[in-house]
């Protein structure tokens, strides 16, 4: 009589991702897909996004146009394709900045405490002290309307959101027993700091990322509408809304497509943020 064989199932990758949170995975599907779209996207369009063809402009979706075109004739679906790129560009620029310096000063406020704590507190005290989109407007202005100054000013201003939130992880962390033991069996200062307080400091941070990713397009495109982000003729989806501005009543397609892409990549990020809370609270 032949024995029946069992077999063992060991949970591999797929079983792993069927664990990851719904949002999480359809977050990131979103953002994915606009990665493609600015990535491949471009080199399917058979049209120049800054090219201008007056004889075809104002032209409602149609088979040739297949978002119409705008009041200069150019294409509005290829001007949408460029635009991804740029605003995904703005999205990833505008938070690693903030991200890198906020992280290392509340690395070394929490950890460290004393004068050192009291003086870079007492720096994002007065950081935050000016309304957050004046102070924004003001660095750029200072320097000149442009994606440059645009990365800069989220650096010198949005750090501070990173550095509160490491900082009060670090303060509870320093006194845990793994980095207590860390420390007693001789560790240096930078090595409990990097292998220890760090990587366990940064979940907070790391999901603000993802959120503060959908502020910083929102800004970016909310700058691009005054003038003082990506400058013309330049494929911005904020830049191609306020060209739309005055055309709404005969041309609504030139500033509602641009929106609707913001709002969809918006609400990808929004869910990658989402999804990611919810598997660190549940691994916690």
């Amino acid at each position: 009589m032949i024995a029946e064989s069992k077999v063992e199932v060991v949970p591999g990758r797929l079983t792993r991702l069927g664990r990851l949170p719904v949002t999480l995975l359809v977050g990131f599907g979103i953002v994915l897909l606009w990665i493609l779209v600015a990535v491949i996207g471009r080199r399917l369009t058979p049209y120049d996004p800054i090219a201008v063809d007056l004889a075809h402009a104002l032209l409602r979706p149609d088979a040739q146009h297949w978002l119409g075109t705008d009041s200069f004739g150019r294409d509005m679906l290829t001007r949408l394709i460029y635009g991804a790129s740029t605003d995904l560009q703005m999205s990833f620029f505008g938070v690693v900045g903030p991200f890198i310096i906020g992280t290392t000063v509340g690395l070394l406020a929490g950890n460290f405490g004393g004068w050192a704590d009291t003086v870079l507190m007492r720096i994002l005290d007065i950081t935050v002290s000016f309304p957050y989109f004046v102070l924004v407007i003001a660095i750029i202005a200072v320097l000149q309307p442009g994606l440059t100054s645009y990365y800069i000013s989220l650096t010198l201003v949005n750090w501070v959101s990173y550095a509160r939130l490491v900082r009060s992880q670090v303060i509870v962390l320093k006194h845990a027993d793994f980095v207590l033991a860390a420390r007693t069996i001789g560790l240096g200062e930078l090595r409990v700091m990097t292998h220890h307080l760090l990587p366990n400091s940064l979940a907070p941070a790391v999901v603000f990322v993802m959120t503060d990713a959908v502020l910083t397009i929102v800004l970016g495109s909310s700058l691009g509408f005054l003038g003082l982000g990506v400058q013309p003729p330049a494929a911005e989806w904020g830049v191609m809304i306020a060209e739309g501005q005055l055309y709404l009543g005969i041309a609504w397609w030139i500033s509602v497509f641009p929106g609707l892409a913001i709002a969809i990549l918006a609400l990808g990020f929004s869910l990658v943020a989402d999804g990611l809370a919810k598997l660190l609270h549940t691994t916690q």
